[in-house]
């Protein structure tokens, strides 16, 4: 496995090394351990304007950034730690198995006597709270697995800079996310900073295997400020445009939460965008490209669902959820 090093703070660039890594180091196992300036990141598929207060980040100038995977916004600070995987992966779009990639992170707190467990569809929690949150991309044969760690987050930050819908606080059956969270920090039974756990972290995953050290030579880091320019920093990527619309559908699952807008004129939808925290397989646009067009009426949109193999688009949903969404 080739550990790439990576002191870079820089959330723009880090997003884009990953991709770099993902496009271009084919066959190798690859560990990158980095940390980010306080930082929103997004998932794939949301609308950066529902998932952040726009007005707070701006005050603090905490940055803004979109990733290639799925779920939901997250916050980076300086005491969060995030590691990313990057392997071959031949099972398929429809599955989703983030133990393989967890298992190390539970092992190392094991290690400091700190019991913690896998929990829901993407979470890492220590007695039920969660301090690290997963995500999955696919391209190709090539797996992308990423996740947080909450070491000694600023969580009061957190908490500001972004905006949790009700439906999603009252889904996971708590009063707050203050209230579902909690840092490592606060389960220590000796004083450890972030320096010393990402080396416990770093010497876990490795057990037992060769791995050797990577960084990036002058061309390839190039590329990757490169890819940071034309595609991480835009204002495109980062907001995109939402078309306008006239009806919004939204619903929450065991797979996440979804809302899709309607541009409906003379009873057909002419436009459709579709926005979630779910984990998706194959670009959610394309889905919403296939309802373009398509009288708006439960026959007509049962029709063209029943043409659709929804979990392809996303892998834990039924089609009856989806119609359920938009007649509802």
């Amino acid at each position: 496995m080739l550990e790439i090093i990576n002191p870079e703070t820089d959330p723009y660039y880090n997003l884009a090394l990953e991709e770099h890594c993902l496009q271009h180091f084919d066959d190798q196992d690859i560990l990158i351990l980095w940390q980010n300036v306080p930082t929103v990141v997004i998932g794939r598929n949301q609308n950066t304007l529902e998932e952040i207060n726009l007005a707070y980040v701006k005050e603090k100038d905490i940055k803004v950034v979109r990733r290639l995977s799925g779920g939901g916004a997250v916050y980076h600070d300086p005491g969060n730690l995030n590691f990313t995987f990057i392997v071959n992966d031949t099972s398929g779009l429809n599955r989703y198995d983030f133990t393989r990639f967890t298992h190390p992170v539970i092992k190392a707190l094991d290690k400091i006597g700190i019991k913690a467990e896998d929990n829901g569809r993407n979470d890492i929690t220590i007695g039920g709270k969660k301090f690290s949150g997963n995500a999955q991309y696919r391209q190709g044969k090539r797996l992308l697995h990423h996740g947080t760690i909450l070491f000694d987050c600023n969580l009061e930050e957190m908490v500001r800079a972004l905006n949790v819908s009700q439906e999603k606080i009252i889904s996971k059956g708590v009063k707050s996310v203050r209230s579902r969270v909690t840092n490592i920090a606060e389960h220590l039974h000796e004083p450890m900073n972030i320096k010393l756990f990402k080396e416990i972290l770093t010497q876990t995953v490795f057990a037992g295997q060769k791995h050797e050290q990577y960084k990036l030579d002058g061309h390839e880091r190039e590329a990757v400020l490169k890819l940071k320019e034309n595609k991480y920093s835009t204002w495109n990527f980062i907001y995109g445009s939402s078309p306008p619309f006239n009806v919004v559908k939204k619903a929450q699952f065991e797979w996440g939460n979804i809302k899709v807008h309607l541009n409906i004129k003379k009873g057909l939808i002419e436009d459709c965008a579709i926005y979630g925290d779910f984990f998706a397989g194959k670009d959610i646009a394309e889905l919403a490209c296939h309802l373009r067009g398509i009288k708006y009426q439960e026959s007509s949109l049962k029709a063209c669902l029943e043409t659709i193999d929804i979990t392809s688009f996303i892998p834990s949903a039924k089609r009856e959820e989806i119609l359920e969404l938009f007649i509802k």
